[in-house]
């Protein structure tokens, strides 16, 4: 499940281990692709624009620490604003 959200949410020009969230976003699928490059790199970078992507990213990564637990792995959320363009919107929220 982890690979097919992987595809669903990478970005191809994002560097590796940087996902994307939107407001249209399925948490789960979304955690699970978090939780998959968290075991695979050891760290992930989300990337979410509005209070929508920011709700399903949270979100996601709570879904994340569950799946994370059984391999001992804790997650830590650093929280910062970037500045991201895409689609005419600036600001994004970096999780």
């Amino acid at each position: 499940m982890a690979d097919v959200a992987l595809l669903l949410f990478r970005d191809e020009q994002s560097p590796q281990g940087v996902l994307k969230a939107a407001a249209t976003s399925k948490p789960v699928l979304v955690a699970g692709a978090i939780a998959g490059v968290i075991r695979s790199q050891g760290r992930v970078e989300i990337h979410v624009i509005g209070a929508g992507g920011v709700n399903q990213g949270i979100k996601a990564i709570a879904i994340s620490c569950g799946y994370l637990t059984a391999a001992a792995l804790d997650v830590v959320c650093i929280s910062s604003f970037v500045d991201l363009s895409r689609d005419g919107v600036h600001g994004a929220k970096k999780l």
